[in-house]
């Protein structure tokens, strides 16, 4: 069992605390210390929850074992205290042998390791028209027996599906029965094909405005609809998929933006080759590409995120709310992202220039150091 209490400027439901908080796996107890957070002089957020990673530390999750234990271990450094492991467009025998990998970690937390939530399943069931770096081979229809042998695996929280394909459309209320959060994305369809999801049950958007139609103003596109109509979208503030200018009008028009970061297993290593799914990317000057050029998600970290999205002008506490409590209020964690009595002792302490210097997963102290 944990014990443990850190003081600082604490970021509550209720607002911002300048005192201490007690846990031990779970948060305990908040007390008002004016001193004891002027002495420290640090800030204490929600841990960050990132519904959308798929490698760190040259690790990919498709590699299946126990790759995804070393992603959890390595985001869990940068305040990643609960994720999704997304797969990638793949064979089924592929995608089965990520998910046996991802579940042993997701049925119970590894020492010093983000907590696995569930799977994100981003693909095979997307538009031949809007791969991104999901290669074409693999891309197939989807069906409910399909989708539930795979849920039989490792739970799926999320999957992303291109709802014009096929007869996904209806498949949106049997996805939603099962728990799992439909998510728009690597996707050609219509503005009218958005909304049309929308009302059939799907709850969001996939890195918004990559892998989609865009926004014009005579056909708005699956943007203009996630625009238009959503509460909750995905997008990955790296400032490279997305311009600052088209994150700002996202901002202001989706209530419940929240950040992902696409990782890929180039995150935290050096400029060179890596592996995604059954592509090979290449990271340089802080992105990552395939051998075209296009970009195949990214090395962000969440606390880079967090720092980001300062950047662009929101207070802290509104920055914080789209890493931790809007990603946790999506899939339906009511005892994550928050930092209040009961909850689970997920921090992560900041300081000055918003660097973690402290993460806690469920109360357990990570080890920032280790690589």
């Amino acid at each position: 069992m944990y014990s443990g209490k850190v003081s600082g400027k604490i970021l509550t439901p209720q607002g911002w605390l300048h005192g201490s908080i007690r846990f031990d796996q779970r948060i305990t107890a908040l007390e008002a210390d004016q001193s004891a957070a002027a002495a420290s002089g640090l800030t204490i957020v929600p841990g960050f929850i990132d519904l959308h990673v798929h490698g760190a530390a040259g690790v990919d999750i498709m590699q299946g074992g126990d790759a995804g234990v070393t992603v959890a271990r390595a985001h869990a450094r940068h305040g990643t205290t609960a994720m999704l492991g997304t797969t990638m467009t793949a064979t089924d025998n592929s995608i089965r042998r990520a998910l046996n990998g991802l579940a042993p970690s997701i049925a119970q937390r590894p020492a010093g390791a983000a907590r696995m939530l569930g799977v994100h399943l981003e693909g095979p069931f997307l538009s031949i028209h809007r791969l991104g770096a999901q290669p074409a081979d693999a891309v197939v229809d989807g069906s409910l027996a399909l989708v539930q042998s795979y849920h039989a695996i490792a739970p799926i929280r999320a999957m992303t599906l291109a709802t014009e394909v096929a007869q996904h459309l209806q498949l949106i209320p049997q996805l939603r029965d099962l728990g799992i959060r439909v998510q728009l994305g690597h996707s050609n369809g219509s503005y009218d094909d958005g909304v049309a999801a929308l009302q059939a049950g799907a709850a969001g958007f996939t890195h918004l405005f990559n892998g989609m139609t865009a926004l014009q103003h005579r056909q708005p596109g699956i943007v203009g609809a996630a625009l238009a109509h959503a509460e909750y979208a995905e997008i990955i503030p790296d400032l490279q998929h997305v311009h600052e200018g088209a994150i700002r009008a996202a901002l202001r028009a989706i209530p419940r933006l929240y950040g992902v970061t696409d990782a890929t297993a180039a995150t935290g290593m050096p400029d060179g080759e890596y592996g995604l799914g059954s592509q090979r990317v290449y990271k340089c000057m802080g992105c990552v590409r395939l051998a075209t050029g296009s970009l195949a998600g990214s090395v962000l970290t969440m606390d880079q995120a967090l720092r980001n999205f300062v950047g662009l002008g929101l207070e802290l506490a509104d920055a914080s709310h789209r890493l931790s409590l809007y990603p946790a209020d999506y899939l339906g964690e009511t005892e994550r992202g928050r930092l209040q009595a009961g909850a689970w002792a997920d921090l992560v302490v900041l300081n000055a220039e918003l660097q973690p210097v402290a993460v806690y997963v469920e109360g357990e102290a990570i080890p920032l150091g280790a690589h």
